[in-house]
C-alpha cells in the first residue's frame, strides 16, 4: 500500500488528509515509533477495557519525509482489515477510535476533510 495525501477507512464518512503541520517530534510525543525505513507508526488497541487486549486495533504509519500516511483499523494480528462503523456492536471501538484520532487532530497531525 503506497502512502497518500488523504484517506477514507472502510465504512466512514470522514476523509483524513495529513496535516502540512505535522512536526516529527509530535508524532514521537504522542507515540509514534521510528521504523527502521525511517517512517512513524502508531498501532493502538481499539478496546474501551484494556489498552493491551488482543482486538481490533488502529495503525497509522507516516513517511519519513511527512508527506503521506497509511492508515486503516486491523485485526489483531494486522492481516484483515476490519469495518468498524457497520457494526452496531462495535460502538465501544468507535468511539475509542474517534478518541485517538481526535487526539492526531488536536496536534496537527490530521485534519478531518
Amino acid at each position: 500500500m503506497a502512502f497518500e495525501k488523504s484517506i477514507q477507512l472502510l465504512g466512514d464518512t470522514v476523509t483524513y488528509e495529513l496535516s502540512a503541520d505535522v512536526k516529527k517530534y509530535t508524532l514521537r510525543d504522542l507515540g509514534f515509533a521510528e521504523t527502521k525505513a525511517g517512517n512513524f507508526q502508531l498501532e493502538r488497541s481499539l478496546d474501551p477495557n484494556s489498552p493491551f487486549n488482543q482486538g481490533i486495533k488502529v495503525k497509522i504509519v507516516v513517511d519519513k519525509t511527512l508527506s503521506g500516511f497509511k492508515m486503516s483499523t486491523t485485526t489483531a494480528n494486522g492481516l484483515k482489515a476490519v469495518n468498524i462503523f457497520k457494526d452496531e456492536n462495535k460502538k465501544a471501538e468507535t468511539e475509542q477510535f474517534d478518541y485517538v484520532i481526535g487526539q492526531l487532530v488536536d496536534r496537527d497531525v490530521l485534519k478531518k476533510r
